[in-house]
């Protein structure tokens, strides 16, 4: 790994105005080529919240995201989030077929330069249990966990060296979610020196396999790094009560 971070997080914040609340308390957090990030927490704690800061999704109201050591300016911030690409619950998809999706992101002005590429959308797919027909199913007749795995192979196909994973499982049945799992594991096992990944999930055990730092939030407070193996620290992380044996 480098020394110098792929993204830094140096004392954001975000608020909600309109409220008066502060959703993410000052949080400094610097994320390496070749990590495996698992940020666990209770529901409503700021997981996504935080997440969305780190994409530039969400303006922050204090601190700088830096980007291989270096701001992030507005004209650079495609650019940015073609490299950090943000993974959401839910999937949005277009009309159309799931190849109609894969093109999508090709008309947008910063993926001028690079080409869809049906083979290789196709190999992915079949890395995700499915069939090279899948390409051309519609996407209105897909199931939730084909949606996902659309909407991922949509990112992965772009060649991001970030990956922000938002409970990408979390409504998925446990077929889809290993699916899920798998595309993300080759994809980062394919050049781990330079790839990265956070993953926010409700699983613990989960949450063990897709990394190897374990990073806890807490009403908008992220807190220190935890081993991934332990069950009653990650159930205690969780704001899960601790498990009783008979």
């Amino acid at each position: 790994m480098t020394d110098v971070p792929f993204v830094l997080a140096n004392g954001i914040v975000r608020r909600d105005a309109e409220r008066g609340q502060t959703l993410l308390q000052p949080a400094t957090f610097a994320l390496r080529a070749g990590e495996r990030v698992a940020v666990t927490g209770p529901s409503g704690s700021g997981k996504s919240v935080f997440l969305r800061a780190l994409a530039l999704l969400d303006p922050i109201d204090a601190g700088r995201i830096l980007w291989h050591g270096a701001p992030v300016e507005r004209a650079a911030i495609p650019r940015y989030r073609r490299n950090v690409a943000y993974i959401r619950q839910r999937p949005a998809l277009i009309d159309g077929s799931v190849e109609d999706n894969l093109r999508y992101p090709f008309e947008l002005r910063a993926y001028r330069d690079v080409r869809f590429d049906r083979a290789r959308a196709a190999a992915l797919a079949i890395r995700a249990g499915r069939g090279e027909d899948f390409l051309d199913k519609r996407a209105s007749e897909l199931s939730g966990g084909e949606a996902q795995i659309a909407a991922l192979i949509r990112v992965l196909q772009l060649a991001p060296q970030v990956l922000l994973l938002d409970e990408p499982t979390a409504s998925l049945d446990p077929a889809s979610s290993r699916a899920i799992e798998a595309l993300v594991r080759a994809w980062f096992d394919a050049a781990p020196g330079r790839h990265a990944s956070i993953w926010v999930s409700h699983d613990l055990e989960q949450a063990a396999r897709m990394s190897e730092r374990h990073l806890t939030m807490r009403a908008g407070v992220l807190g220190e790094d935890l081993p991934v193996h332990g069950e009653a620290q990650h159930r205690a992380a969780a704001g899960l009560p601790r498990e009783t044996r008979p």
